[in-house]
């Protein structure tokens, strides 16, 4: 199994963070300075297409995010209820979808302490909650 932590979790995948992106930036950059310097509507209106094109690069990965954040809230739900002791299990609704998108990388032996920290001491970012995690549960299965 390969490791994993907090500093090398986060996945880029470079065709579509640079390339992708860099691509539809300098089209956007160019079609609005050819728009200011030789105005029409044909300019306008691919100055506007360039524009949606960016649009459409963000929520291509914002809305997938959105659903791999319902599904970890649902798997580990799942996993709390089957992990936490008897006394933490009704507070495992308290929990919001960032701290349990959060304590998901938490080993099964460290999750039950680790929610009862962050119950009981608030603690709401993501980041900071995974930087509390001791022993890593990598997910190298991602999109």
């Amino acid at each position: 199994m390969e490791t994993q932590s907090y500093e090398s979790h986060s996945k880029l995948v470079p065709l579509y963070h640079f390339l992708a992106f860099g691509i539809l930036a300098v089209n956007f950059i160019w079609t609005v300075y050819s728009t200011i310097r030789d105005f029409s509507i044909s300019a306008l209106i691919a100055s506007a297409t360039a524009f949606a094109l960016l649009l459409l690069f963000f929520y291509t990965r914002v809305f997938p995010l959105g659903v791999q954040d319902r599904l970890i809230r649902l798997e580990e739900r799942l996993r709390l209820s089957e992990l936490l002791p008897d006394d933490l299990k009704p507070r495992a609704l308290e929990l919001s979808a960032n701290q349990l998108v959060g304590m998901r990388f938490a080993s099964d032996g460290e999750l039950p302490e680790l929610a009862r920290k962050v119950l009981d001491e608030g603690i709401t970012d993501r980041g900071e909650i995974k930087k509390l995690i001791k022993t890593w549960r990598p997910d190298l299965e991602r999109i």
